[in-house]
């Protein structure tokens, strides 16, 4: 799916991106905070499209995209990713992904199910991350294109892994899995070209 470059430019021009704007620039100036904040961004496996009759919320995952949510799994526990909470979209497709990702992670951790992520905008799904309490130093949200991965492209900072940023403006596919690090004190600092992305896994480079 193409990058929405016209919701983009609203992000960026937006009184929130501004603010960011100023935030990066104190950051640069006064060192970097000492806390960290980390956001993973999950966009549900692929779903079936075989059938022409379920409404699009309640569309189930295929055969691929159930082999792709437990390969992405095994991949996160071997990568020790495990976040402290889970932000998901009540969509028949993301509640799967998650319910067959969640068996390979080394612990059970809490799961929010939330209908305002589906198919959130860029700006929506941001403000959710900025409204978490502090006490919680890492959230995976799972949810949809497009919103989802313009949000990753205006998150991603100059200190990304550039061959990570490369495949994320190539494509966001399903069931891949954005991870970024915020050197933030606050969930309410998150904001554009703050966050350093660490890595992009895909499900067909797992395989």
């Amino acid at each position: 799916m193409k990058v929405n470059n016209l919701m983009l430019t609203k992000f960026f021009t937006s009184p929130a991106a501004f603010k960011c704007g100023l935030l990066a620039g104190l950051q640069d100036t006064f060192g970097t905070c000492a806390t960290v904040k980390v956001l993973y961004l999950l966009r549900h496996a692929k779903s079936d499209w075989s059938a022409a009759g379920p409404p699009d919320v309640e569309r189930p995952l295929s055969k691929r995209g159930i082999r792709a949510a437990r390969t992405v799994g095994s991949a996160m526990h071997n990568a020790d990713i495990a976040p402290a909470l889970v932000l998901c979209s009540f969509a028949q497709r993301a509640v799967e992904t998650w319910s067959l990702l969640a068996p390979e992670l080394p612990r059970q951790i809490p799961v929010k199910t939330m209908r305002s992520l589906y198919l959130a905008s860029p700006s929506s799904i941001l403000t959710m991350a900025q409204r978490l309490p502090n006490s919680i130093d890492s959230t995976l949200v799972l949810a949809h294109n497009p919103g989802l991965h313009n949000l990753a492209l205006s998150l991603a900072g100059p200190d990304s892994e550039r061959q990570a940023v490369a495949l994320l403006r190539e494509k966001y596919p399903t069931g891949a899995l954005a991870e970024f690090r915020f050197q933030v004190d606050e969930w309410s600092d998150l904001c554009a070209g703050t966050g350093q992305l660490l890595r992009f896994l895909r499900p067909r480079d797992l395989a």
